[in-house]
């Protein structure tokens, strides 16, 4: 708590310093949420309340200056047992003692999401320090995202800031060349990337190459020394690309990224989508993905496999899915939408019903519910629950 305070006086004072020049925006938002799920009859809650203070400044005409703080509370359910979640032929596999280190526990958290520098030059933009990294034209998933996962029931959601070095150098009107570097605790480990950006016609293409450790647990082992699962790093090389534009009024993108995994197994992934607004305002979008990290087979699904999912080590357990959402506007505050995940590979799907609502220019609530249908032990499994989510944020 003594650390947030330090840090939001500092913020304080250091928009008080540079409001002088007229240089600095400071903005941001307040924003509280409950989540629930409906789980073997009981209903589990978890709220949570969040501060972001975002702060910008224009120091020269070439020298920008940004950085965001987060604070965040919990409360309610603050401990989430993931064996609550799985199948019995899962589960009966841990022994008793084991059970209880299952736990993905919520607690407060104060950080600097992102606190960078950007140098703006005739020939090339370098951004050093924390900061986000969008990779990838997909809507759910980004194959050529080494950096992020999103959460497919909320994948709009802002994603976090990763400490690194960006290099952007126009090459034309049309062509940009970025490389980024991100250390980590040795140069084998560290994250590097070099992507060329263009467009031809009216469609925009990425190609992109890339390095990074991928760090996974294996969770049927537990390390009494570090007091942590098994830990496995591997180096993992990223060869692949996107394209995204319009196709005869259809918006239209793909995007494809081969993983070679040094040691273990390679795979690839691929998303295919589209999406179409109607002249009555109703909007319609697919996106179909593939991971054949992913299996076909749900009752080879394992512990590892879906730890690793919902600890974001890994995008997905089954192999081919399919998302569908359609959203329509009510009235000019309000959207209602609908939308599906489906997975293929094991036939099992979940329904989420979306609202967005505006209450004001500044004020929104968001809220979604979704319940999963299929049998024991699929990846939209009944017995994985079914919950939802209400979220009001206030910006300022």
């Amino acid at each position: 708590m003594k650390k947030c305070f330090s840090v939001l006086v500092l913020l304080f004072f250091v928009s008080t310093s540079l409001s002088a020049s007229e240089k600095i925006e400071l903005f941001g938002y307040f924003e509280t949420q409950g989540m629930g799920a409906v789980l073997k009859g009981d209903f589990l809650a978890l709220y949570t309340n969040k501060l972001r203070v975002d702060l910008k400044a224009e120091l020269s005409d070439n020298i920008t200056f940004a950085a965001n703080f987060d604070y965040i509370t919990y409360h309610g359910k603050t401990e989430w047992n993931i064996l609550d979640f799985l199948a019995d032929n899962i589960t009966s596999q841990i022994p008793d003692y084991m059970k209880s280190i299952y736990v993905i526990p919520f607690t407060n958290r104060h950080f600097l999401d992102n606190a960078y520098i950007k140098l703006s030059f005739k020939l090339f933009d370098l951004t050093v320090g924390k900061q986000q990294i969008s990779l990838g034209t997909g809507y759910v998933w980004n194959p050529t995202d080494m950096f992020n996962i999103k959460d497919p029931l909320d994948p709009s959601y802002e994603q976090p800031g990763h400490n690194a070095i960006r290099l952007d150098v126009p090459l034309s009107d049309s062509y940009t060349l970025t490389t980024l570097f991100s250390p980590d605790d040795t140069l084998d480990h560290s994250g590097k990337l070099i992507q060329l950006k263009g467009q031809i016609s009216h469609f925009d293409f990425t190609l992109i190459a890339a390095e990074k450790a991928w760090t996974i647990h294996d969770y049927y082992h537990f390390n009494l020394i570090t007091y942590n699962f098994l830990e496995k790093i591997k180096k993992r090389q990223l060869f692949g690309g996107s394209l995204a534009g319009e196709l005869l009024g259809v918006g239209v993108w793909t995007e494809y990224a081969y993983n070679n995994i040094e040691p273990g197994s390679d795979f690839y992934e691929m998303v295919v989508g589209a999406d179409y607004t109607f002249d009555f305002q109703t909007y319609i979008m697919v996106e179909f993905y593939r991971n054949t990290l992913g299996k076909t087979d749900y009752l080879t699904y394992d512990l590892n496999d879906w730890m690793r999912m919902f600890t974001q080590e890994q995008k997905a357990i089954s192999r081919d899915q399919i998302y569908i959402f359609i959203q329509h506007p009510v009235t000019d505050l309000m959207n209602l939408g609908i939308s599906t995940i489906y997975s293929i590979s094991d036939s099992s799907f979940a329904l989420i019903p979306t609202l967005n609502y505006s209450l004001s220019d500044n004020t929104e609530i968001m809220a979604y519910f979704n319940i999963n249908f299929g049998g024991e032990g699929k990846v939209f499994g009944k017995n994985t629950g079914s919950g939802g989510l209400v979220r009001l944020r206030v910006y300022f």
